[in-house]
């Protein structure tokens, strides 16, 4: 399989996964209070860290040398963040 397609399946798992983590932040929400409020701060603030994260590993070449190492690296840095929400909120 090529490096492109393995990219392809990775952010495909990607968008699955992400879809369970916003299910899950929906029915939290959706019940408001402290609770709902805290995670839509924390859902803020780790887009924004996350950004800043992968910034500085593309500037670094933390991300690899190559366009496909760079989509790669970045998909799966989003999908260890994403695999940590949904364990967070399953809990």
């Amino acid at each position: 399989m090529s490096a492109w397609m393995n990219a392809g399946m990775d952010a495909w798992f990607l968008g699955l996964e992400s879809s369970m983590v916003i299910g899950l932040r929906l029915a939290k929400m959706s019940r408001g209070g402290a609770p709902a409020a805290n995670e839509m701060s924390l859902m803020v603030t780790e887009k924004m860290q996350s950004g800043i994260d992968l910034a500085a590993a593309l500037a670094t070449g933390k991300l690899g040398s190559t366009p496909v190492a760079g989509a790669r690296g970045t998909i799966n840095h989003l999908r260890r963040k994403v695999a940590a929400n949904r364990r967070r909120l399953t809990r």
